[in-house]
Order: C-alpha cells, then structure tokens, then sequence
C-alpha cells in the first residue's frame, strides 16, 4: 500500500507516485534582531522561493508595535495599500519598496525614526496551486537615538620639522545598547584625497593606513590612550609631507549575527590644521672668534648652533680649515679625523667646541663651521638643512728660516751634445727647526729670439722638475720624458746641495737656469708644510752652435754586365759636427737623369727595413739592404733584369737621439749616382732541316735558364704561327699534335744554343719559322725563380723543293714489273688450262667419208 501524500505534493494521474515532486513556498527576510541609530538609513530585504504561478511576485509590508494591530506600511501590488499615519512619509520617499528582482523586493527608510521600532512583516499573495510552504516572514528593528559624540583637541598649528604631532580625539556615546566605538585618525593636504593614517577599531585592533606601514612599524607613529578614554595619536619625526589639515572620524558599530561587524553611525570632525617650519629657515651656526696664537699654544673654537626644533635634530658638526675637513663629529657621536692634540666635543645643547694642542704654522688659515641637520628616526633619517659658519681666521705667529741660495755651473758645454752640470748650493741657514728638510725646484727661461719673432721674445718660464721634502721627482711637463729616460738629472748629492744635470745639451736647452730651495717643516698630518722659500738670480748657459754636415759617396761593388747577374753597391757616411748619429738609408732608382724618382728600399736609424712601392713583390728576395761598418751601407740585387736598368744611389739622413727619447733629424745627404747598363740582343739562329739558336752576348750562368718555343707560319709575313714545341727551364720538351708525316725533335747543344730538328720533311713543313725566348733568373739568396722579358727572334723561310724524276722512277719500275709480272703468269695460267682441262680423250672410229673427215681435221 502506497503512503499517503503530505500537503502541498502533487502527482500527475499519468505518472507514477514516487516520481511525484513536492513544492512548499519560503519567504524569507534580513535576519533579525536589527538595532539601527536614529536618522540613519534602513533596508530591510524580503524574497520568496520555491513557488507556482508567474514569476513577478507581490510583496506587503506590515509592521506591529507591541500589542497593538498591524499596520499597512507599504505594497508593491496596491498603491493605496499605506497606512494613513504613513501615507505621507510614504508619498515624500522616505518609505519605499524597490524591487531588486521578481521575487525579490527591499523596504527602505530614508531616515529611520524612534517611532519606527517595531516588527516588520513582509507577506505574499498566494499564487500556488496547492497551499504549502510559508507566505509571510518578520524581523524586529530596534531604533535608539544618536547619541555618538567626536570632541577632538587641536593640535599645535606649527611644528618644526622632525617635531612631534600629539592628535586626541574623544569618542562617547550613551550605553543603552551593546554598542561598540572605533576613531580614525586621517589627513587632507590640498589637491590630494583624505588619506587614512591609522584606525583603532571596534575590536580593539590597529589598522594601519597603505602609506603609513613602513612609518608605523619604524616607530614613527604611536597610540597613546589617555584615562579619560580619549583617544591620542603621536607623529613623530614630521616632514613636509605631514603638513595639511588633520580630521578625526568616529564610527558605532554592533555585533550581528554570524560574526559581523555592523557601521550603524559614523561622525567625522576637523581637529586642525598643522604647518611643518623647514628646519633649514630656523637653522643657525655662528664660529666663534677669529684669534692670534704663537708657536705651541692651544687653538679653541666654538661653534653656536640654534634651531626652533633643535632637540630634534642630529648634528653633525664638521670643522674646516681653508675649505679642507680638519675634524667632524657625526649624529651618532663618533668624532672623524681627531688626534691627540686635535679634538672636537659637544659642551652643550647647540654647542660645539674645537681643541687644537700646540699648534703649528700650518694650523693657520680660515676656520668655519659646517653643520648638517638630520631629520627622522628608526631608519627614517635624512638630511633637513646644512648651513656653515661665518669664516674665522686663525694666524700663528712664526719665526721663519732663513738661508742663502747660489747657482753655480760645474760643467758648461762647448758644443751640442756635450753635457751640463748645474749646482744649487745652500749656505747661512739660520732658525731651522728640527727635523725639518730642504727640496729644490729647476726653472727654464728660452733665450730671447731677434726683434719680431712672438715665439721667443716672450720669457716665458718653464718649471723642468723639481724634489720635494721627501726626494720625491715631480716632472715638469715639457720635460717628463726626458727625466724619465735619465736624458736629465735632478740628484741631491749633500743635504745642502742638489744638482741638475744634462747628459747631452740640445740647442733648445740654451737660455737661463734658476733653482728655488724651500724650506720644509714637519705638520700636524704627520707629512711636511712649507716654511720658507728662496730663488736664485738666473744663470746662462749658451754656446756657438754648429751646423752639422754629412756626405755619402755610393762605389760599385760588383758590375752586373748581362741579365740574371748580381749587382752590388756601397755607400760610405762621413759626418762633421755630429755625436754618435744614427743613420737612415733610403735607395733610390730612376730610368734616366730626368725620369721619376722612386724608392726600392729602406732602412730606418733602428735597422728596420722596409720594401719600396716599386718593387715587385715577387723579387724583395732578391734585394739586399745591410749595415757593414758603423757608417757603411751594402746594397745586393740578385738575377737583374732590363727593367733593373738604370741610376742607382743612396739618400742618408743623420739622426740623433737623447736616452729614452725618439730620434730627432739632423741633417740628410745623397751620394752619387751608379748605373746599371747591360744590353741583351734577340736570339738567331739558321736553319735548313737543323735549326739552331743562339743568345749572345750572355755569359754562362748557374742563376740563369731559358724558356725557348718553336712557332711556325705558313705564310710568309703571317702574324699567327702554329707552336711547334717547347723546352722550359728545367728541359722538359713539350710537342704539340702533328697531322703531317714528318717529326721534330729539340735538344740543347751547349749553355745558350738549342737545335730544331725538322725529320722526313715535308712539302707541308714550308714556312717562316722563328723562336721565342724567356730568361729566367735564380736568387741566390731565395732560391726563388724570377722571369725576364720576353725575347723574340728573326724569321727564316723554309722551302720544302719537290724532285719529279726521284718521285716518279720508284712508282714507274714498280708498275713495270707488276704489269709484266701478271702477264707472264696470265699466259701460263691459260696454258696450264689448254693443256690438262680441254683435252678429249674418247676414241672416235674415224668415217669412210675421208672428204668429210680432213674437213672435220
């Protein structure tokens, strides 16, 4: 038995009973008790589920104050559905239903009243089938007055930079209700939105505004809850940025169901607005005083400094001296640069003091004060303002040393390259301190040159080096290289006596020599200060200066007299006036007295040698530059050639040198001209079945070898022969392919003849023969093969004559006796066949007819 259906299920008569589906209608509103603050806005939601008909529903709100009856508040089916009390709140807005979708609707109350504390009940007409489910549901709201209060205390309207901002805000309320408070603490600057900086909220928790975190967790930002309840909010450490108008907000929340916190009236008031003064406007450092001391006395110097947040500030304090730092003292403390006998401390708020113990003649100079003021705290620290002081002078008073200074010359020179010595002598010193020492300075004055010349009539002194206190070398600028290279000298050969000396004089070091000695004395910074300083009259160091001259003369060594031969050439320097010259050789070569000059080799004052741009490159082998003496030069060229042909000679330039400088020119010279001339004439030859071929005037060589071809021309004047065959220079024989029935052979009879041989001559075989030969030369030096210009020789006719008779007797005795041959054996062949192939050997019985018979015969 099937159970029975509770209320509210359906079944369709054509579907089974347990696939039936059940449907009870739910409406539902915002869950309750509601406790909401006079003034504020209400909502209250309503929605129905799970039911039949259209799918817009309608929705009545009813509200019932204790034991009276419900009263119409409100309907989104019947516009006259309002109470008559409400009508006119009804009318004006403040209450409304707006549906927030077909089965969802919200009654809202623009400002809820005290009188509106009541129960609510929203219901819907029923437009299911079946009557199940719920059609109306409630929530009471609870409507208390305002009574939240923000009573903040301004805050200081001005604040130093790096000051502090106390903000106490309090915030009451009546307790009726378990409420609960909340204050934020904001700031507006102009043109930027109200910033939060930090909220303490209705649970007691500290929210710390985006821009505030870093601040908050540097102890920049501190809650400071005062007895009275009142809220108080510390900024320290204040900045620029923290200047605008500061506003307190505080907010009454309640506790609903599910744990949420609920805003149910909020108040927001201006406590003030703050303006931060830049500490760099109230910053003030006054030096204190300027002072007259005497050798060994006690230096002290206070430094006043004042400020309008000057309790907040880090200091640090730096004392200068001619702009250089003497002595700081830093924000944390710890003093920079100090000595025993130099110290820096703070003797009160603002109040700096600067102890310097037997002072020295290098304390002296113009003392100020720098203070840099640091702003911030707990990591945030940055610079606010620097100021220095007004300038103090400070002098001590000193007796100096004093001395005598002389120049004298210890060697003078007579020519150019001689050397030069100079000493500085001190004498007569007088009030030296102890451990003090003596340095020397050189000076150069150029000579002056004739009237008009700008360049030399200018005295213009210029420093050439000088030893400091400790024998430490500063190099004039124009004289680095030479004092590094030890081409100059600066020696202290006695502690009262220092000497500069010239290893080679130049021209450009004639003019005027002075020598400065000063005086050092030991300074407080462990080094040396300067106490005196004397300089001597100048002396002159000149001489005659002497024009250098130099000559080469070139001399043919060995006569190049045919190509492939080697020719070779000396040239030999003689100078006056010159000390230990290098030399730099230039051979140069022209065709002819009026042709271009060009270059073949080179060799620089280093021995570097360097290839002209005419020479091939095929034969820099073959060329030769050495240095055989001290002023002799060779010049070697293997395997000459007719483009070899012409003047040869060398342009010498004398160059000296000062240690570890480079070379300077002196003077050039070039020798006298040389000449290669050789002639080499064709090759000829004769020719009849043998031809020959013979060059002259060449002289047997090992260097030299030949490339000889054979070329014939069928007519006579033709200008394309026909190559016959060829020998190289090694004698390897080349022939070309030949049709005619006659052969050639070559062969070479002695060192420059070489032999044609035309076998079994031909008619074919007339023509104008001619030969054509390539000298090549060898390198002694290289090994290396090098070709001369190609040599051609005269042509010869050769004529092949045709005997008739001595062609024609062989063929004609060779027909004779073929013709009588095959007539002799024609006759014995028809013989032979007459004889044995004709003959009837059947006997025939003779008739008795003998008329008819000698017919027959």
């Amino acid at each position: 038995m099937l159970p029975t259906l509770p209320l509210g299920v359906e079944c369709d008569g054509n579907v089974p009973r347990r696939l039936c589906v059940s449907h009870a209608r739910v409406v539902s509103v915002s869950p309750g008790p509601l406790l909401r603050v006079e003034g504020q806005p209400v909502s209250l939601r309503c929605d129905v589920t799970d039911y039949e008909g259209p799918r817009e529903q309608d929705f009545d709100w009813t509200m019932q104050q204790g034991e009276a009856g419900s009263i119409n508040v409100i309907s989104t089916f019947e516009p006259k559905y309002s109470d008559v009390s409400l009508s006119d709140r009804v009318a004006s807005g403040d209450l409304s239903v707006v549906r927030l979708g077909d089965s969802v609707v919200e009654l809202r109350i623009r400002e809820v009243r005290s009188s509106d504390s009541a129960t609510y009940l929203c219901s819907t007409p029923s437009t299911d089938s079946v009557f199940s489910g719920n059609y109306d549901a409630g929530v009471a709201l609870k409507v208390i007055a305002n009574t939240l209060k923000v009573a903040p205390e301004a805050p200081e309207p001005v604040v130093p930079e790096g000051g502090d901002i106390t903000l106490s805000c309090n915030v009451t309320r009546h307790f009726t209700d378990p409420t609960y408070l909340s204050v934020t603490w904001s700031l507006r600057r102009p043109g930027i939105p109200l910033v939060d900086i930090l909220t303490v909220g209705p649970d007691g928790d500290v929210v710390i505004g985006s821009a505030s975190a870093q601040r908050y967790a540097d102890g920049g930002l501190r809650l400071a809850i005062r007895r009275d309840g009142a809220f108080g909010l510390v900024v320290a450490g204040v900045t620029q940025a923290d200047a605008g108008m500061y506003v307190c907000t505080g907010r009454e929340w309640i506790h609903e169901e599910g744990g949420q916190w609920k805003n149910i009236v909020g108040k927001t008031v201006e406590m003030g607005a703050v303006a931060v003064t830049p500490t760099a406007r109230s910053l003030s450092v006054v030096a204190k005083s300027n002072t007259t001391l005497n050798m060994d006395d006690t230096l002290t110097l206070t430094c006043l400094i004042s400020a309008g947040n000057l309790a907040s500030l880090a200091l640090e304090v730096t004392w200068l001296v001619d702009g250089r730092t003497a002595v700081s003292l830093g924000r944390d403390g710890v003093v920079s640069n100090g000595s025993p006998s130099v110290g820096l401390e703070r003797t009160g708020p603002g109040e700096f003091r600067l102890v310097v113990r037997g002072v020295r003649g290098s304390d002296k100079g113009i003392y100020s004060c720098r203070v840099r003021a640091w702003v911030g705290g707990g990591g945030r620290w940055y610079q606010a303002a620097e100021k220095t002081s007004n300038p103090v002078q400070v002098l001590v008073t000193q007796i100096k040393p004093n001395f005598a200074v002389t120049l004298t010359p210890s060697s003078t020179p007579q020519v150019t390259g001689d050397p030069t010595e100079l000493a500085c002598h001190v004498t007569n010193i007088t009030h030296f301190l102890a451990g003090g020492r003596l340095g020397v300075a050189w000076e150069y004055t150029p000579l002056p040159g004739p009237p008009g010349d700008r360049l030399t009539t200018t005295q213009t002194t210029l420093p050439i080096g000088s030893l400091d206190a400790h024998g430490n070398l500063k190099s004039g600028t124009l004289y680095h290289d030479r004092l590094e290279s030890g081409a100059i000298v600066l020696t202290r050969v006695e502690p009262d006596t220092f000497k500069l000396r010239f290893l080679r004089t130049q021209d450009v070091d004639m003019g005027a020599y002075a020598c400065s000695v000063t005086a050092w004395t030991p300074s407080r910074q462990g080094g040396m200060e300067e106490a005196a300083e004397f300089l001597t009259p100048p002396l002159t160091v000149r001489w005659e200066p002497k024009r250098p001259s130099l000559t080469a003369v070139a001399q043919r060594v060995r006569e190049a007299v045919a190509g492939g031969a080697t020719f070779e050439m000396s040239c030999t320097i003689s100078h006056v006036h010159l000390q230990d010259p290098g030399y730099s050789v230039l051979v140069q070569t022209q065709d002819s007295v009026d042709s271009a000059t060009r270059t073949v080799l080179s060799l620089s004052p280093d021995s570097v040698l360097q290839h002209g741009g005419a020479t091939d490159p095929n034969r820099r082998d073959s060329l030769v530059l050495t240095k055989t003496g001290p002023a002799e030069f060779r010049f070697r060229l293997a395997g000459v050639q007719q483009g070899d042909r012409g003047f040869y000679w060398c342009d010498i330039t004398a160059w000296t040198k000062q240690p570890g400088q480079a070379w300077t020119k002196a003077v050039s010279a070039k020798s006298n001209k040389v000449q290669i001339n050789f002639q080499e004439t064709g090759p000829s030859f004769a020719v009849a079945i043998l031809v020959l071929i013979e060059f002259s005037p060449l002289p047997p060589s090992d260097d030299l070898s030949y490339e000889v071809r054979w070329y014939l021309t069928r007519l006579r004047g033709g200008n394309k022969g026909t190559l016959l065959a060829s020998v190289d220079r090694f004698g390897l024989v080349k022939k070309e392919a030949r049709n005619a029935s006659s052969d050639v052979s070559l062969e070479r009879t002695d060192t420059h003849t070489y032999a044609l041989n035309i076998h079994a001559t031909q008619d074919s075989d007339s023509g104008e023969y001619h030969c054509q030969a390539t000298p090549w030369y060898l390198s002694a030096s290289t090994g290396a093969w090098t070709h001369g210009a190609e040599l051609t020789s005269t042509r010869v006719f050769l004529t092949v004559r045709f005997p008739m008779w001595d062609s024609l007797k062989l063929p004609l005795l060779y027909g004779s006796v073929a013709s009588v041959s095959v007539g002799l054996f024609s006759l014995l062949l028809g013989f032979i066949c007459a004889h044995c192939c004709c003959r009837n050997t059947t006997h025939t019985p003779r008739s008795r007819n003998k008329l008819m018979d000698l017919e027959m015969d």
